[in-house]
């Protein structure tokens, strides 16, 4: 139900799963895990994969920590989005990536939950698009140190919790858990 003409398709979003952004992560081998095995139904349905990638003073490019987990290997026909902002969209080539390929509906996963996951939920929905978090395909780490008054199990719960109820004129959120995730709902 995008609010975009012409754009009936479907994507995947893999947003940050970075070995310095998911190497503390709740649940982090779960989630890789239900990640990996989405990439691998959205390749054999022929929906597009993008991958997103944060780079920043303490996350530089060509690091370790800023390459991606192992476990998540991008084909080269996939594009990289490479950006410096939450938002996958801001100042980014997200949107131009999108639009080529006719997709109107993002279907999110990855890191971290209360950082980049939302803010590009909340971009897409302003952008347009329909958005599906996958309930449990992604995460965050313990952050309470630095002022988040809940902790990781919480703020992903939260997250599913108040996404479910996320719309706008013509666009929706919805969360599915992965072995739910139909890449041809539109």
């Amino acid at each position: 139900m995008t609010a975009l003409e012409n754009r009936p398709r479907t994507a995947l979003l893999v947003i940050d799963v970075q070995n310095g952004v998911v190497g503390n992560a709740f649940e982090r081998d779960r989630v890789v895990a239900n990640i990996r095995s989405l990439v691998a139904k959205a390749r054999a349905e022929q929906v597009p994969v993008l991958w997103v990638q944060h780079s920043d003073e303490e996350l530089t490019q060509g690091s370790p920590e800023w390459e991606y987990v192992p476990e998540l290997q991008r084909d080269e026909s996939e594009p990289l989005v490479h950006k410096t902002y939450g938002d996958s969209f801001e100042a980014t080539d997200l949107e131009e990536r999108l639009a080529e390929r006719g997709v109107g509906r993002l279907v999110v996963t990855g890191a971290q939950t209360d950082a980049c996951i939302r803010s590009t939920l909340h971009g897409a929905l302003v952008r347009g698009y329909d958005a599906t978090l996958v309930a449990d395909a992604h995460t965050t780490e313990e952050l309470r140190e630095w002022g988040v008054p809940i902790g990781p199990e919480d703020a992903i719960a939260y997250t599913n919790s108040y996404w479910r109820f996320a719309s706008a004129p013509g666009r929706t959120g919805t969360v599915v858990p992965t072995a739910e995730v139909d890449f041809s709902v539109v």
